[in-house]
């Protein structure tokens, strides 16, 4: 039986897609649930899998963009299992063989492996080179065959970038699609530039508090809720008890009305290989700081893998973005429309700070609210963020009860 393969909608809204890349090739037997292939939509790339076991025919190449329903393959079930046949005669011959041939069959067998031929280089060489740019030809192998190693990699890059000579300096260019995803997050970028009223407020925040709660109960807050705390939470705390204080950042427009929300669900931003994505943490203003570093993780995994879906991004009422795990000093992020306001974190860098009349060393992180100022005033703005440093400068703030310490905050 000939079972067609088709386009599933990847969310509401979606009628057109782009097929990404095959996992598998033209003519391989497939398993059922197996992954095929990969389609970037305008807000995610998902995978399609086997519906049955068989052999896949492919219609529509990569890189070809198709409709939802459109078919994209077919699976022939009355190949499944073809390519597991031929193994048991070959079993049977193997064991037919007399015993003073396995000698020479082995050795025969060993002269026919797949070598590394010169200028091949191992999987962690091969690593570093697509990290730093370098290619096969930049490097001298060193390894059996003329393998290319780690260490010779290591080596060309200790002399500098590529170590190359003047003669094999390269002026080469690439050019490649842009994924349906990064076309659509290029045009939300400019349109929110266009459309909105974006203002960037700025503030400074003295982590030397939180840091020392962190450090006094990772352990132990390890040990009771089997994840780990990291400062995500406290600001992802601190946003949902300011966005209840200041209603309008949680608010969005649309047309002449102003939607105001009840209720926090915020976007954390992940760096993921198919590019930025913001995974959504629903009522965040109700959950624990280990409810919170629990979404994280999963969410953020999921978003890595590829395996986000579009309902687990969509109807966020606020987002948080983290520059400072790449080195951020400041910035001002962009809103994520239809929201009206996000968060930029940054490094935490040791400066001189002026405290009690005396010039002390303290841990201090810039953050910068980015607001939409149709419907979000100066004062709002400001306040907002203000209220956001006082909470993470003193963590027993985020109590309901400031009386019962920092056990409470932690669930401890």
């Amino acid at each position: 039986m000939i079972i067609d393969l088709k386009v599933p909608s990847p969310g509401e809204s979606i009628t057109e897609v782009e097929i990404a890349n095959w996992l598998k090739a033209e003519g391989d037997i497939v398993e059922k649930d197996e992954e095929l292939c990969e389609i970037d939509s305008d807000k995610a790339t998902l995978t399609i899998n086997a519906e049955e076991a068989g052999m896949l025919s492919i219609k529509v190449e990569a890189g070809t963009s198709v409709n939802v329903g459109d078919v994209i393959a077919t699976i022939d079930t009355s190949k499944a299992g073809a390519a597991s046949k031929p193994a048991p005669a070959a079993k049977e011959e193997k064991k037919e063989e007399p015993r003073k041939e396995s000698a020479p069959a082995k050795s025969e067998a060993k002269s026919t492996e797949t070598t590394y031929a010169s200028g091949t280089p191992s999987p962690a060489a091969a690593k570093i080179m697509s990290e730093n740019g370098v290619k096969s030809a930049d490097v001298k192998g060193s390894g059996r065959d003329g393998r290319i190693t780690k260490g010779d990699v290591l080596d060309l890059l200790a002399t500098g970038f590529g170590g190359k000579e003047a003669d094999s300096i390269s002026r080469d260019q690439s050019r490649e699609k842009m994924s349906t995803l990064r076309r659509k997050i290029a045009q939300r970028l400019v349109s929110v530039k266009n459309e909105t009223a974006m203002l960037t407020t700025f503030n400074e925040i003295d982590m030397g508090n939180v840091m020392q709660l962190r450090k006094d109960y990772k352990d132990k807050f390890k040990e009771v809720h089997q994840i780990g705390l990291g400062f995500m939470s406290f600001f992802t705390k601190a946003v949902t008890i300011a966005l209840q204080k200041y209603p309008a950042v949680n608010a969005m427009i649309d047309g002449d009305d102003m939607i105001t929300h009840n209720y926090c669900d915020v976007g954390i931003a992940v760096s993921a290989p198919k590019g930025l994505m913001v995974p959504v943490i629903r009522n965040a203003e109700s959950m624990s700081l280990a409810d919170i570093e629990r979404e994280i993780s999963r969410l953020a995994a999921k978003a890595r893998e590829g395996k986000i879906s579009v309902d687990e991004m969509a109807g966020g009422t606020f987002t948080i973005t983290n520059g400072g795990v790449f080195g951020s000093m400041m910035s001002t992020p962009i809103i994520n429309p239809p929201q009206s306001a996000i968060l930029g974190m940054h490094n935490i860098v040791e400066r001189p700070m002026a405290v009690n009349g005396q010039v002390v060393i303290r841990p201090i992180m810039y953050v910068a609210l980015s607001y939409d100022h149709r419907i979000i005033d100066g004062k709002e703005s400001v306040g907002f963020l203000y209220t956001i440093k006082e909470l993470i400068e003193n963590p027993k703030r985020m109590l309901f009860s400031g009386k019962k310490g920092e056990e409470v905050l932690l669930g401890l």
